[in-house]
């Protein structure tokens, strides 16, 4: 008997409902293929829906999508409504709620995508970096005041607790041990000495449970430098909130797009439910025309397939997106291409 797996659905702002309904269309066909059925639930959180109704999400809202096995998610962002609502009232207060500690955003470079950095071979730069995603430089503490005077003084505290870090760096361990072997730790604490001097001592007592990986320091300025100068030398990397949203910026680019950057936020010990969504953001300047890469979406649906263990039908979505991209017919704006949006699902979906 399959198994059914309920799937909240938010497809948000801008591009976000564009690339998830056609990611949609496409996991319901790898499931039927391989034996999974899926149920869908879309909620209309979004901007427009904040403008209606005064809130991002709904009351109850919370209590609504722990009920389900993971949560399928667009975008959320516009320039007519502050980020204070829309990010800080939707997306970040969902991964310290459900516990979503690991943000996990794989990069590879994949055949037929041009990369900007000159000879590198298809398959070259792959690696997964695990970002720390409910405390660090993202924490919610803080304040300001004497705003507009001249006294306006703001404070922004970095949250780096002992727990906080063993569990990310516990879990980009585990992922090092079944790929090279290789651990990148990624900080800054020769400058902010006390939470990454922490997050280090960390990093070191827990290697020694992982005698079969290789534990290497890299300080975030290096490590961006070598991200283009050398990417092909990280298997695993591992970095705090705000570190590891910038460098997966930089590691989409250059393996060739955020259009295929793909993450999932993962509550490991599945006691929340998890959220997988593409990296690239609402892109309003877009929305609408019907030119999104859904490629991003596709594969972040994958890493969800992973989590609900339909590996099948992840791994037979990964092998029809590589198709398309290595047969070059069907590619979206941002990849040199003229297809619409539906082109392109449509073109997996004849490779599936």
């Amino acid at each position: 008997m399959m198994k059914m797996h309920k799937i909240a659905v938010i497809g948000g702002d801008g591009i976000g409902p564009e690339v998830i309904e056609e990611s949609i269309r496409i996991v319901d066909a790898a499931g039927k293929k391989h034996g999974a059925q899926f149920d869908w639930q879309r909620l209309p959180w979004s901007s427009e829906n904040y403008k209606k109704t005064g809130h991002m999400v709904p009351p109850g809202g919370w209590e609504l999508l722990q009920q389900h096995d993971a949560i399928f998610f667009g975008a959320v962002g516009s320039p007519d409504v502050p980020e204070t609502v829309t990010v800080h009232g939707l997306l970040l207060p969902m991964r310290r709620k459900f516990d979503q500690y690991v943000n996990l955003r794989p990069a590879y470079l994949y055949e037929g995508v041009p990369s900007p950095l000159k000879d590198k071979a298809p398959g070259s730069i792959d690696f997964l970096v695990f970002r720390e995603n409910t405390e660090g430089e993202y924490a919610p503490i803080g304040g300001r005041i004497y705003e507009g005077m001249d006294a306006d003084t703001a404070v922004q505290v970095s949250l780096f607790t002992r727990r906080g870090c063993d569990r990310i760096l516990r879990a980009a361990f585990e992922a090092a041990r079944k790929r090279k072997k290789i651990l990148t730790s990624i900080t800054k604490s020769n400058a902010l000495t006390y939470g990454l001097g922490l997050w280090d001592d960390v990093a070191n007592a827990v290697a020694k449970d992982y005698p079969d990986v290789k534990l290497r320091h890299l300080l975030v300025d290096a490590a961006a430098m070598d991200f283009v100068r050398k990417p092909e030398t990280f298997d695993v990397v591992v970095a705090s909130n705000l570190f590891g949203d910038i460098l997966t910026d930089l590691s989409a680019m250059v393996t060739g797009s955020v259009g295929l950057a793909s993450s999932a936020n993962i509550n490991p010990e599945k006691k929340f439910p998890s959220m997988f969504e593409p990296v690239h953001g609402s892109a309003p300047d877009i929305a609408g025309k019907g030119i999104a890469n859904p490629l991003a979406a596709v594969l972040s649906s994958a890493l969800m397939l992973d989590h609900l263990r339909e590996e099948s039908c992840a791994a037979a979505i990964r092998q029809a997106v590589a198709q398309v991209l290595k047969e070059g017919k069907t590619m979206p704006p941002d990849l040199g291409g003229k297809s619409k949006t539906r082109e392109v699902a449509d073109a997996v979906l004849a490779a599936l």
